[in-house]
């Protein structure tokens, strides 16, 4: 069982875990033997509350696919446990992301010191460029 908050969790009958070869260069063990783990997490179909699987389904994130899968893959270690330790923490990570609210952003205006202190330095450097021109006796 997969633990998200006090009150969410997810049962590990959810959860579809395979066991696949790792990637890369590795020798005899990345192709002898399946360490990567291959996590799907279906958010639709899921014991989720409705806001937690609006929130997910609403996330841009390139781990869930149109369909509404969390995919994760995770091949970091040589051990199939921790592989899949981490791809555990990978998914509560993901949720507890999507449960996050933003704080709507409010607009500040200059302060009229700042309004005076850039039109001042606009004037000087233009006093500046004008007094480059060509000298004339």
């Amino acid at each position: 069982m997969l633990v998200i908050s006090s009150n969410v969790s997810i049962p590990d009958s959810e959860i579809d875990i395979q066991a696949i070869r790792a990637q890369g260069a590795g020798g005899q063990n990345v192709n002898k033997v399946s360490t990567a783990i291959h996590l799907r997490f279906d958010i639709k179909a899921s014991s989720l509350p409705e806001f937690y699987k609006e929130r997910l389904l609403a996330l841009r994130d390139h781990r869930i696919t149109k369909d509404g899968v969390i995919i994760i893959k995770s091949q970091e270690s040589r051990s199939q446990d921790f592989n899949k330790q981490v791809a555990f923490e990978r998914l509560a990570e993901l949720i507890k992301q999507a449960t996050v609210i933003q704080k709507a952003r409010r607009e500040t205006k200059p302060s009229r010191n700042a309004k005076k202190k850039r039109m001042d330095t606009k004037t000087q450097r233009g006093k500046t460029k004008n007094m480059r021109g060509k000298v004339s006796f």
